[in-house]
């Protein structure tokens, strides 16, 4: 078994309970609202909950007439502003077994797809700044889209704050782009199986699989 110097985490579906569909899907459909579409189709709502590339949030905005950047702000904020609510009246929260991250010696990050700015206030909130010693989330802009995972872009960053080679690391994640992620930054990986991805079929095989995060300390030891 390989050794490892440090262990890189993704946030949602990981440390913290993941957003509902149908929260994500009210923050959507209120940001068209704030943008004055009163009506919008539900599979679009849902395809951007979902994840889509900037060019398609461009030919979506286009169908209603949008201006593409101020639209994404919008969408952004809303988005955010619905989960900080489910954060402090107690509907997501952390993971109990996000306490095995406390039992490693190794130096720890976290890599999201989601805002900075929520890893930012998740950290704080929660009280777990010093558990990781560097986070990315990635900007609110729709350039940011294309630097998501399964992209290295933030993995690799993170790599360099902490003065680690990625062979020597091991992202741990809760789907197939955090696989990919890692393996195209040159990472081992870990994927969680938890409820919401009990049955996800990876096409990219994973170095491990676990059922929790404490499975992480032996592996990484």
């Amino acid at each position: 078994m390989t050794a490892y110097d440090a262990v890189i985490f993704d946030s949602d579906g990981v440390l913290v309970h993941p957003p509902t569909d149908d929260v994500q899907a009210e923050a959507t459909t209120a940001a068209f609202e704030a943008m004055g579409v009163e009506t919008v189709d539900r599979a679009i709502v849902d395809e951007l909950c979902d994840g889509v590339p900037a060019e398609r949030v461009r030919e979506l905005c286009r169908r209603y007439d949008l201006e593409p950047e101020p639209f994404w702000r919008t969408w952004e904020d809303h988005d955010e502003r619905s989960q900080f609510h489910r954060f402090r009246d107690g509907t997501r929260g952390p993971y109990d077994d996000i306490e095995a991250v406390e039992t490693l010696d190794h130096p720890c990050g976290i890599v999201s797809n989601n805002h900075h700015t929520t890893i930012e206030f998740v950290l704080e909130y929660f009280d777990l700044e010093h558990l990781f010693e560097t986070y990315y989330g990635r900007e609110k802009t729709l350039e940011s889209l294309a630097l998501q995972k399964p992209n290295g872009h933030y993995l690799e960053r993170a790599l360099a704050d902490l003065d680690v080679e990625a062979d020597r690391a091991l992202y741990v994640g809760d789907s197939e782009s955090d696989v990919l992620a890692a393996h195209r930054a040159g990472m081992d990986s870990v994927f969680v199986r938890r409820d919401h991805c009990r049955d996800v079929e990876l096409s990219e095989g994973a170095t491990y699989e676990v059922a929790g995060l404490d499975a992480i300390p032996q592996i990484v030891r």
